[in-house]
Order: structure tokens, then sequence, then C-alpha cells
């Protein structure tokens, strides 16, 4: 039996209430509040694990449904060309403890910042 979604997990909650953009039977997706990028949309297992870490908790049927379901996301945005990055622990930028995945597409804001300030980026 998946853990019980957790009452004071912020993701735990958006899987049963968000403003879902995608959805299939254990996964969502939901548009990131503080975008990187023109498109920012964050997969969200409905099972509550705290980090990548930990993904050998998924069976190996639903880990390959959440890789599919995150490359289904992407194409449902419409994305053809975008970053996947997972943040694994707090020294690299995990502030949400339930594993998801972000999906960049377009520019990244900062190069568009640059762009828009006449600046060159990377």
């Amino acid at each position: 039996m998946p853990p019980l979604p957790e009452d004071s997990c912020l993701f735990c909650r958006l899987v049963v209430e968000g403003d879902h953009v995608h959805a299939a039977p254990g996964f969502v997706a939901i548009r990131d509040i503080k975008p990187a990028a023109e498109t920012h949309l964050l997969v969200l297992p409905a099972r509550h694990i705290d980090t990548f870490k930990d993904v050998a908790a998924f069976p190996d049927e639903e880990a390959g449904r959440m890789l599919r379901f995150v490359a289904e996301t992407a194409e449902t945005a419409g994305l053809d060309d975008y970053r996947l990055l997972v943040n694994v622990g707090p020294r690299a930028g995990q502030t949400v403890f339930h594993l998801h995945w972000h999906i960049l597409g377009g520019r990244l804001q900062a190069e568009r910042i640059a762009s828009e300030l006449g600046a060159e980026g990377p």
C-alpha cells in the first residue's frame, strides 16, 4: 500500500485539489507558482516520497508510468524541446519534500531578463 498523503505536505494537497494541467491515475501536473521558464510545470506523484533518493519505493511498473507521464505532460504542453529537472536534497535546491519533476520549456527567466536588458545570455 502506498504511503498515505501527509497532512503537512503541500504537494500531497495539490495532488488532491490542485489546478491540474494534466492528470493520470497516480500522477498530476500543475503550473509552478514561481516559473523559472516560459513554461514551467511540476509533475507530482500521488504517492508521497520525500525525494528522488527514495525512488526505489516505486515498483518498477509505477516508476515507468511516472516517466511516461512526465513525457506525456511535456507533449500535452506543446513542448518539443525542454529541460527536465529534479532537485534532490536541500543543498540542491529542493524546498518541498515530495518527489517532483520540473519541466522547463522555452527561455529561462534569466535568459529572458538578460535579453530584455541587452545583455548576452549563456
